[in-house]
């Protein structure tokens, strides 16, 4: 499984733990600066992952938008891991 993380200008545990649930390969973007319509979510994306604490609005809403346009799983989350955990467990290859 492959996950994109908008959010967070540090991700902590978050990386390992992802690891240690069957995310074999993790991409981020911080979210914070103004940026054009340009972002892409990189291919081969299977869950986006938004860190609600750590994002401008105007990012969070243009990833929903272009996960939508790709049929991309998209998920708001705090940046704990017990928080997090629990949003992304319906995802998770089993």
């Amino acid at each position: 499984m492959s996950v994109f993380i908008v959010g967070a200008d540090v991700l902590g545990n978050i990386p390992s733990n992802l690891s240690k649930a069957g995310v074999k390969s993790l991409q981020h973007f911080k979210g914070r600066k103004r940026i054009s319509e340009d972002i892409q979510i990189p291919a081969n994306t299977d869950l986006v992952l938004v860190i609600t604490d750590y994002i401008s609005h105007n990012i969070a809403e243009l990833i929903k938008r272009k996960a939508k346009e790709a049929s991309l799983p998209v998920v708001f989350s705090k940046r704990s891991w017990s928080h997090l955990q629990e949003k992304i467990q319906p995802y998770m290859v089993k």
